[in-house]
């Protein structure tokens, strides 16, 4: 065995702190079985592959969502915008709702799978689930991606720090700026290159 196999593990408050540093992108995962529906807010999602598409979701065993997406075999992950924060915080189990009732906000349709869709999220990856992997706490689903509703641009719900908050846009003007204040930074450095070679 390595020596560094005995490395002791970080406490989970210490990793939690770490974590909340890490900027994520907010969803709500979705999923019916048997005509019940459930879901939950997730940031832990990502993409898997493009060829086959599949995204990757990790869900706590506890979560009232788990055992439904496990058994149906169907999820939706509707990707928020900022004006959904309210709808985050509902699914996330902050408001006391739970189960269908957190179905009563939103305007909610369905594609391919049955699997709910939030009509106004900026994108919705309607997701057959095709593997399920146990770690620690979590199940790992991996959804190969059905369907596709994508939605004009918004600015994305982003959650870090223990907050939500939204993605600023920057100006025109200052972008302007910006790049001009490059482009000059970058012929003055040229300029003082140039120069030195011809004092030598």
């Amino acid at each position: 065995m390595q020596a560094w196999a005995n490395i002791e593990t970080v406490t989970p408050e210490r990793f939690k702190e770490g974590m909340r540093r890490l900027a994520a992108g907010v969803t709500i995962v979705t999923t019916v079985h048997d005509g019940e529906r459930n879901g939950l807010t997730a940031t832990a999602v990502t993409s898997l592959s493009a060829e086959p598409p599949q995204v990757l979701v990790c869900v706590n065993r506890r979560a009232g969502a788990h055992d439904l997406i496990h058994k149906g075999s169907r999820m939706c992950v509707n990707v928020l915008s900022h004006r959904h924060k309210n709808l985050a915080a509902r699914f996330s189990g902050q408001l006391g709702i739970y189960g269908r009732e957190r179905f009563n906000a939103g305007r909610w349709m369905t594609l391919k799978t049955g699997a709910p869709v939030l009509e106004d999220a900026l994108a919705s990856f309607d997701c057959i689930v095709t593997e399920r992997i146990q770690a620690a706490t979590h199940t790992i689903f991996i959804g190969r991606v059905v369907d596709v509703r994508i939605r004009p641009k918004a600015r994305p719900l982003v959650y870090a720090s223990g907050t939500y908050a939204r993605l600023e846009h920057q100006p025109k003007s200052s972008r302007a700026k910006t790049s001009s204040a490059k482009s000059a930074a970058r012929k003055s450095a040229a300029s003082r290159r140039r120069s030195g070679r011809t004092a030598r």
